[in-house]
């Protein structure tokens, strides 16, 4: 474990700890990516326990988050992040203490490794915040009357290729896979059908 006291390999596991959490936060999944996080933040936090460290310097790297939300959050204020990659710098190269049989942390890796976490991390940020301000695609009040195919056994559940899309389906009587079928309402998410006895498919 003695590697994990090199301020530099401690720096790059807290850096890379922050980056995966901030990709499980944005895009949540198997839970790989937490768990990552997790193992990564605390390799970190026991060399910052066994370090020399400034806390002013973390204190410093803590408050570059604020200026990093505020790019975040609103668009076209990616200015933001000058003052937040500063902190962010020179709070990464104080970090621990340059005592006797101690290094610090290479002035040029934490600025290389800081800027380019920190427009990672907005870029991937901003993309995620766009996406839930995507208007759907299509109006799902459209696919009431649409016929599509069904492409499992519907009944009390099943799924439906309609408008291009596989949805959830329900119907009030057994469908078979592969039967056309007509959507005549829809619950949440969940498209209502019914056969569509105007069309056959072949066999």
């Amino acid at each position: 474990m003695n590697f994990l006291l090199d301020p530099n390999v401690a720096y790059l596991l807290l850096v890379l700890g922050f980056v995966l959490g901030a990709l499980a936060l944005f895009t949540p999944g198997t839970g790989l990516l937490e768990i990552g996080a997790l193992f990564a933040i605390f390799l970190a936090g026991y060399a910052l326990y066994n370090l020399p460290t400034n806390l002013w310097a973390l204190l410093l790297i803590i408050v570059g988050a604020v200026p990093f939300v505020i790019a975040v959050r609103k668009s076209r204020q990616w200015i933001w992040l000058i003052p937040s990659v500063a902190c962010l710098i020179v709070g990464s190269i104080f970090l621990f203490r340059a005592e006797a049989g101690t290094q610090s942390i290479n002035p040029v890796f934490a600025t290389l490794l800081s800027a380019a976490a920190t427009v990672l991390l907005w870029f991937i940020g901003r993309k995620s915040i766009e996406a839930m301000k995507l208007k759907p695609a299509q109006n799902l009040k459209d696919l009431i009357g649409m016929i599509g195919e069904s492409h499992s056994e519907i009944h009390n559940e099943g799924s439906v290729y309609v408008n291009g899309e596989e949805w959830s389906a329900r119907s009030e009587n057994p469908i078979k896979a592969g039967t056309f079928v007509r959507v005549i309402k829809r619950d949440g998410l969940v498209l209502i059908v019914e056969p569509e006895k105007s069309e056959t498919k072949d066999e």
